[in-house]
């Protein structure tokens, strides 16, 4: 039974590489950790996916996290606040 857990698991990660190509090929490096982050990879896998270090994806992650939240906010939101 455990076997087939590790197959199973191995074939499942296969299958994420896969669609993970397809998902980021042709992009830059910044889009292509936002998309593997926003799949649900960690900093380590993408970081082995793409070819970089893990302290180049958490930097662009800390990046645009920082630019997501200094972003103009849609006035709808803003009076909803108050």
């Amino acid at each position: 039974m455990a076997e087939d857990m590790d197959a199973l698991i191995e074939k499942v990660d296969t299958l994420i590489k896969l669609v993970s190509i397809g998902l980021v090929e042709g992009k830059t490096q910044r889009e292509q950790i936002w998309l593997l982050s926003k799949a649900g990879l960690q900093p380590s896998q993408i970081a082995e996916f793409i070819g970089t270090s893990i302290n180049t994806v958490r930097v662009e992650l800390s990046v645009m996290r920082k630019a997501y939240k200094k972003r103009p906010r849609k006035r709808v939101q803003q009076e909803k606040r108050k």
